[in-house]
């Protein structure tokens, strides 16, 4: 399996009221497999997604991506593994605003040390932001802003995109759209992906779906 978390479990302290987010879950997704993780609002999906993304650190349970321990104690460590394994997306976009477009797609794969300037381009093309390569991110709509994202979390070849919400600020017809390039480019490098979603259509698009409920993964 390309990504395995196992027994999962995170709880947060405020004051002296501790509160179990997460209380033993386990999942697993392959190469190439996307995955989407629904559930209620409070069910525990991002801070899922941000142990994965190491992040933060589990309370208990093992999180690897390619054989690489992603919840391992070190911030270091984690940190190394996220630029090179981990692509993510998030519903606000998270563009600089000082940097164009092309600088804003090539910006992770350069920290990464995985930089293909034609692997780059061809990104931009394939999402449709070839004439846009000058402008900068308040020049573009919310399905363009987004399209750069998905192309930045790609340019550095990463074996596993986590993505929360989306395409959560977009509307369906241009989040449908922005789904299925994504999904695309995905299945044609094997990689693999894990996306949050409350939307029943956006996830009936990729292969498999779990719900999380109150901290586990509903049967």
């Amino acid at each position: 399996m390309h990504m395995t978390a196992k027994d999962i479990r995170k709880s947060y302290a405020v004051g002296d009221v501790k509160t179990d987010v997460l209380r033993g879950v386990s999942l697993a997704v392959g190469r190439g497999e996307s995955l989407a993780l629904m559930g209620e609002s409070g069910s525990g999906k991002s801070t899922l997604l941000h142990l994965i993304a190491g992040l933060d650190v589990p309370d208990q349970g093992v999180i690897e991506v390619d054989g690489q321990r992603m919840s391992a104690p070190s911030d270091t460590a984690r940190a190394h593994l996220r630029r090179q394994l981990v692509g993510m997306v998030f519903q606000q976009f998270n563009l600089i605003p000082s940097l164009n477009v092309r600088a804003n797609i090539a910006f992770q794969a350069q920290l990464s040390g995985r930089y293909d300037p034609n692997w780059c381009t061809d990104l931009a093309q394939r999402m449709g932001l070839s004439e846009h390569l000058s402008k900068y991110p308040e020049a573009l709509s919310g399905g363009q802003q987004q399209r750069v994202a998905i192309a930045r979390a790609l340019a550095a070849k990463p074996s596993l995109i986590l993505a929360d919400e989306p395409t959560g600020n977009l509307d369906e017809d241009t989040a449908q759209s922005v789904l299925n390039l994504l999904l695309e480019i995905l299945r044609e490098t094997s990689t693999s992906l894990l996306m949050v979603t409350h939307s029943a259509k956006q996830a009936g698009a990729l292969d498999r779906q779990l719900h999380l409920r109150g901290g586990i993964i509903a049967p």
